[in-house]
């Protein structure tokens, strides 16, 4: 079974190191709600309500299953813990009320100077034309704040959406694999990976 990012280039231990401090010390996520910050245990209960629609748990196959409240507070540890190893931050955004209205998982893989995010809007934020703008910040955020070099992302085989979203992005389509779900189901998924160049000569800038 092929794993993520597909594209791989050993960096060196140095900047490893480096891109593992960089996850540690990041304090805020890029987000389109009112406001945002790291996820911590004590969230579980709003994060859970959020994950609990259909709309958002049906598309993201890294949640736990079957997802109970349990779970996503074991979710909430496992991402903390993965934080401090340099590996993973989880973000949720609220909207004016207070309410959660999103979620972002970063995920980081130090050792390829590579990185993949997934997240979703609470269902009635979505299709209000955020997602592209919200994409783009978040990828020039991560080349910029982790020195990466690829964003290797995946989405379900039946996701339209973010299939357009990603080549609209400029992501290039690698092929499909076998994605593994913590409970060691599988789905079956598309990869778009990216890199810094292609990204950044995107924006008109320097890599």
């Amino acid at each position: 079974m092929a794993e993520l990012p597909l594209t791989r280039n050993r960096t060196s231990p140095e900047r490893e190191a480096a891109i593992r401090e960089a996850v540690r010390r990041a304090d805020q996520v890029p987000s389109s709600g009112a406001s945002s910050r790291l996820a911590t245990i004590e969230d579980a209960p709003a994060l859970f309500e959020l994950l609990d629609h259909p709309g958002v748990r049906d598309w993201i196959y890294s949640l736990p299953r079957p997802l109970t409240l349990e779970g996503v507070r074991a979710y909430i540890e496992t991402c903390v813990s993965r934080r401090e190893r340099g590996e993973v931050l989880l973000s949720l955004n609220f909207d004016e009320e207070g309410r959660v209205s999103g979620f972002s998982e970063v995920h980081i893989w130090p050792e390829w100077a590579a990185g993949e995010v997934a997240g979703a809007m609470r269902p009635d934020l979505q299709n209000k034309g955020q997602g592209g703008s919200g994409m783009a910040a978040m990828f020039t955020w991560m080349f910029e704040t982790f020195d990466l070099d690829l964003i290797s992302n995946t989405t379900a085989l039946d996701n339209v959406r973010i299939q357009s979203l990603f080549r609209k992005t400029g992501c290039e389509y690698k092929g499909d694999i076998e994605s593994r779900r913590p409970d060691g189901t599988t789905r079956a998924s598309q990869v778009w990976e990216v890199t810094r160049e292609v990204w950044f000569e995107r924006l008109g800038r320097t890599a």
